[in-house]
């Protein structure tokens, strides 16, 4: 499997110890070899909701016009945090420069999303519905082990990306079942902010003995006239020895977030406003004699939507132009059985916490997730898992809102 579709794929499969391949399906042409991987997974899932997680409910749990009869629980076939991908890329070197390009497209299998091809057939399922498709990856890159390497395109975020592929739903579902669109969200806003696939300049140094880090200039998220750019990066050591594995990272971001109308105190001043956005992170991951453990910590400011999912609480969560500080992170422990089935319990939260004003709300996902992943094949995983999503939201007006959603989910995932 090439070295970028494994970020998404294989890093999944590393991560939990599973038995698909290192490599796809390898084609040498001419200067060029030509790497063609990906996976295909589908889950049956039946999600519980109660509290304001019901559909149709309002913030104090109340039915909503044409709601008061919608069931409970919600049954479906859909795929999991790891979306169904087809990656193809190619690698030659060259001038001493090791070349390399990637392409790699991402779709569901349930009904479709937002994202769909055509936007008129949102919900259906049919052949009619056509089906979400998302091209995460498409970039360049150059360089060489003496100096590093150089990416310019469309790729997976640097912040954060240790956080998702350390995490064990990333062969599952997690939290998130029961919607539509070509993904659930794992542990993705209980845990980790989503490092999201971004279009971005990135550097990476050279392995030092372990040691290596990573600095990316990325097109920002929450702008109006497109004026500013982000930057994000990470350093890291791993280790092994004596039967043992091990990694240890530390990240930071910073960009600004623009809002129509908005100043210091949330009054409308007519001019595009600026804030600002960051975050830090820490994490480590120590395996030995099958078993796995990974602590992950995040903290900054107006960097989460409220799912996890995108860098902008200024607009999500309260009344515009007021800061919000965020923080969380999450536990994980898995061991792997005799039998090679690997078995898994994680917890996590995030919150996002009140700001100086009354009226703003905090914002609370906490997950309790226990999972089995057992290896039928070299390529073939069979998945079960349990999630108990917690989300809680609190204003002056309807005081502590909460909700659940209690996810069984089984399925199987295949790595090519």
């Amino acid at each position: 499997m090439n070295k970028n579709i494994k970020l998404a794929v294989a890093g999944a499969v590393l991560a939990l110890g599973a038995t698909a391949a290192n490599a796809g399906i390898i084609i040498p042409a001419g200067d060029w070899t030509v790497d063609i991987s990906g996976n295909v997974n589908t889950f049956m899932t039946n999600t519980k909701y109660s509290g304001t997680a019901q559909t149709g409910r309002t913030a104090g749990g109340a039915a909503s016009p044409g709601y008061a009869n919608a069931e409970d629980t919600s049954n479906q076939f859909q795929t999991g945090l790891l979306p169904s991908a087809l990656g193809i890329g190619a690698k030659t070197r060259q001038n001493d420069l090791d070349v390399a390009f990637q392409f790699s497209f991402f779709t569901g299998s349930n009904a479709n999303g937002g994202d769909n091809l055509n936007s008129s057939n949102v919900g259906t399922n049919g052949g009619l519905g056509y089906s979400s498709l998302n091209i995460r990856q498409s970039y360049l890159s150059f360089g060489d082990k003496s100096w590093g390497t150089i990416l310019l395109g469309r790729n997976l975020g640097v912040f954060g990306s240790d956080a998702i592929l350390s995490d064990m739903t990333l062969l599952g579902v997690g939290s998130g079942a029961g919607g539509q669109g070509s993904s659930t969200l794992g542990r993705i806003g209980s845990g980790y902010i989503y490092a999201d696939w971004k279009a971005q300049a990135a550097y990476t140094t050279p392995n030092f003995g372990g040691f290596e880090a990573s600095v990316a200039a990325t097109e920002s998220t929450g702008q109006l006239d497109n004026s500013n750019l982000g930057v994000e990066g990470k350093a890291s050591y791993s280790f092994a020895g004596d039967g043992s594995t091990g990694k240890i990272w530390v990240g930071g971001k910073k960009q600004k977030i623009q809002i129509a109308g908005a100043h210091a105190n949330g009054a409308n001043n007519g001019n595009i406003s600026e804030f600002d956005s960051q975050g830090s992170e820490i994490g480590a991951k120590l395996g030995f004699s099958g078993a796995e453990f990974v602590g992950y910590y995040y903290t900054g400011k107006n960097m989460d939507s409220g799912i996890g999912t995108a860098i902008n609480t200024l607009v999500a969560n309260g009344i515009a132009g007021f800061d919000h500080d965020n923080n969380g992170g999450y536990v994980q422990a898995t061991y792997a059985l005799p039998t090679k089935t690997k078995v898994g319990a994680s917890f996590g939260r995030s919150v996002i916490e009140r700001s100086t004003v009354a009226e703003l709300r905090d914002a609370q996902r906490e997950a309790w997730v226990i999972g089995a992943y057992h290896p039928l094949t070299k390529h073939l995983n069979l998945v079960a898992e349990y999630n108990h999503l917690t989300t809680e939201t609190q204003t002056v007006a309807a005081g502590v809102s909460e909700g659940k959603q209690k996810t069984m989910s089984l399925g199987a995932i295949l790595f090519f």
